[in-house]
């Protein structure tokens, strides 16, 4: 079976016709924009659900599944992540994205070559998303995940390399 993604949370519904309100992470719409078909773990039990229409309002993407149509229907699945396959998700990155399951575990370098640890976790401030770096003291160290701090992913090679940052490295 596929490996399965979460892209988004349905936070609440929209109106009384079972549009929901769904939170997702900011710079994604493009990968909710084209979806089809998400699957929905209810009750445990992997329920997939068709896509009727996806629009965005202010900080929200708002989705109307075919098999939901009142408030009802909405309360079954609030709070519930939507999930895609890892595979169709991959389709839609361009060439410096990448996906939080193929980080987390990664090496983390310095210009130097110079293990700092290793990629734990994901987060985000808001406006970019935070490495969460294990060092060998288990000590977390948070990077912010730009260009200008985070120069190089090299998935074939497990690792990311760091600029020099004050502080990272005591």
């Amino acid at each position: 079976m596929d490996e399965f993604i979460s892209i988004g949370k349905i936070l609440n519904f929209h109106g009384i016709k079972g549009e929901v309100k769904v939170g997702y992470t900011k710079g994604k719409e493009r990968q909710i924009e084209g979806l089809k078909k998400v699957m929905i773990t209810v009750n445990g039990e992997n329920t997939f659900f068709n896509i009727s229409s996806v629009r965005f309002h202010k900080q929200f993407a708002l989705i109307k599944f075919k098999e939901v149509n009142s408030i009802n229907d909405v309360e079954k699945i609030k709070g519930l992540d939507i999930k895609i396959s890892k595979a169709d998700a991959e389709k839609n990155l361009d060439e410096d994205e990448f996906l939080v399951s193929d980080l987390v575990g990664m090496d983390v370098l310095n210009k130097d070559g110079e293990k700092i640890g290793v990629i734990s976790n994901i987060g985000s401030n808001g406006v970019s998303e935070l490495l969460e770096i294990t060092d060998a003291n288990k000590k977390i160290h948070l990077v912010p995940f730009v260009k200008a701090l985070v120069p190089v992913v090299n998935t074939e090679k497990n690792q990311i390399i760091v600029n020099d940052i004050e502080g990272l490295i005591e």
